[in-house]
């Protein structure tokens, strides 16, 4: 601590006399080998976090690890992650006394004891096979969400247990609570190795005049993240987190219960996105409807070996007759799976997905989920998926589901078709009867909409719409 704090700013005053009441907690407990070993910081924009990572790298390698101990930053790029160097040269050449204390280079620091610290960056390749004594990871939020950032952040930090009491520090700015970071950071709540220090708004010497322009020029979730540190959903995202989480009311799946309208919404893929089937039903309460997943269930194929309809069509087959639901779904690459099951007396309406279509399926989602008339498990990796979907306006009023590079969307188109169809006003053939039926009358049906299956009891039967607007039902062969 007496290192770091005089080291000299940029302005001439040294880091410990500038420094905010928060910073100088953090170092503390970040210098502290007594202390836990890793530690999670958040702070706004302008707080000081990179030339701070580098006044801590300093210390550390001059005052505190053994001689030729390795010490890695990682960034998001090789840009940002000279800036620490950077900072660490300035600090060194106007800090009297640590002008020759080590070789500062591009992206590499050597002490003279023969500690080395080297800049790592997430867009580079893989680093497995380190032994790291201190890391320091640089607004960890702003990473992409690829897959080769991941990597670099499993690859150095899985490698920490290699060299004993190894210690690391992650610095950023908040971020979208989609974002991969805000999972590592709700882990080190819960974890007793763990610091945690979140900082809540801008830092106390920030212009209230530039802060204002800022509010007035980005959009509210970029200046809410940046500059008042606070962990906001981009504006295009399907949902928040805290919407999503109020869905989560389910135990996990649904048996079948009589009485009940079911739907089945399928979204096929067979290489590279999934295939997913979510059984669905609607509650009534009041005049609201609460769409209940019931079950889902998804199949991942590759290019290789894709997803295999057969499976897909035996499982379909079962949870229509166990449910007494209807199939909803996309004909394109489904035709024959479509045929087959009306071949097996299972009704299947097409939904053929267009600008049109597809817009009033995530906005009936984006709605759905907004106003909890949605009731999920918790399963993961759908929350995982509903939660970083974007819902995006390609023109005026029309929207579309999108997701980033990295994610998929399958299990949200899913179940967006069962939402849809259960709020959709259904018309008077869905109608269900209780079960068992009653005994089958000999009524005249017209032509028109019709559904077809099997009661509990075995009995084949279709559903139609007379003319005086009743539903009836009667056997056929």
């Amino acid at each position: 601590m007496e290192l770091l704090s005089a080291l000299v700013l940029e302005d001439g005053h040294r880091w410990g006399d500038a420094a905010a009441p928060d910073q100088l907690t953090d170092a503390r407990e970040i210098l502290d080998p007594s202390t836990e070993p890793y530690a999670f910081l958040t702070r706004a924009r302008g707080y000081s976090k990179t030339s701070d990572l580098a006044g801590i790298a300093i210390a550390v390698m001059l005052a505190q690890l053994p001689a030729g101990s390795n010490l890695y930053p990682l960034a998001s790029d090789r840009g940002q992650g000279r800036l620490i160097t950077d900072a660490m040269t300035g600090f060194l050449t106007r800090t009297p006394g640590l002008g020759d204390a080590m070789d500062v280079d591009l992206y590499k620091a050597t002490a003279r004891n023969g500690t080395v610290l080297e800049v790592l960056a997430a867009d580079a390749a893989g680093a497995w096979g380190l032994r790291p004594a201190f890391v320091i990871v640089d607004e960890l939020a702003q990473w992409g969400s690829t897959g080769r950032p991941r990597q670099l952040w499993e690859a150095v930090t899985s490698a920490m247990g290699k060299v004993a009491g190894s210690r690391m520090v992650v610095l950023t700015s908040a971020g979208d609570p989609a974002h991969w970071s805000r999972k590592i950071l709700e882990h080190a709540y819960e974890d007793p190795l763990w610091y945690v220090h979140e900082i809540p708004g801008p830092p106390p010497w920030a212009d209230p005049a530039r802060l204002a322009e800022q509010r007035r020029r980005l959009p509210e979730s970029v200046y809410a993240r940046l500059f008042e540190n606070r962990w906001t959903a981009s504006e295009d995202r399907l949902t928040s987190l805290e919407d999503l989480r109020a869905c989560v009311t389910l135990d996990g799946p649904q048996p079948y219960q009589s009485g009940r309208s079911y739907r089945i919404g399928v979204d096929l893929g067979l290489k590279s996105d999934r295939t997913v089937c979510a059984v669905v039903h609607g509650e009534k309460t009041g005049t609201d409807t609460t769409v209940v997943l019931d079950r889902m269930a998804v199949w991942q194929g590759t290019r290789s070996q894709p997803v295999d309809l057969a499976l897909v069509e035996t499982w379909l087959v079962e949870a229509a007759r166990n449910y007494h639901a209807q199939v909803i779904g996309d004909p394109w690459q489904a035709v024959g799976l479509y045929q087959r099951l009306r071949a097996q007396s299972i009704v299947v309406d097409e939904f053929t997905f267009s600008a049109t279509s597809v817009g009033r399926l995530a906005l009936a989602l984006h709605l759905a989920i907004r106003e909890h008339h949605l009731a999920l498990p918790e399963d993961p990796e759908l929350l995982d998926e509903l939660a970083n979907v974007r819902l995006r306006e390609t023109s005026p009023g029309v929207f579309r589901m999108d997701h980033d590079p990295d994610k998929h969307d399958d299990r949200a188109v899913a179940l967006g078709l069962g939402v849809l169809a259960i709020g959709t006003t259904p018309p008077p053939w869905t109608t269900i009867w209780p079960d068992p039926a009653p005994a089958a009358a000999v009524l005249p049906l017209i032509p028109g909409r019709t559904f077809a299956g099997r009661t509990s009891m075995g009995i084949e039967h279709e559903i139609d719409q007379s003319e005086n607007g009743k539903t009836m039902r009667s056997p056929f062969a």
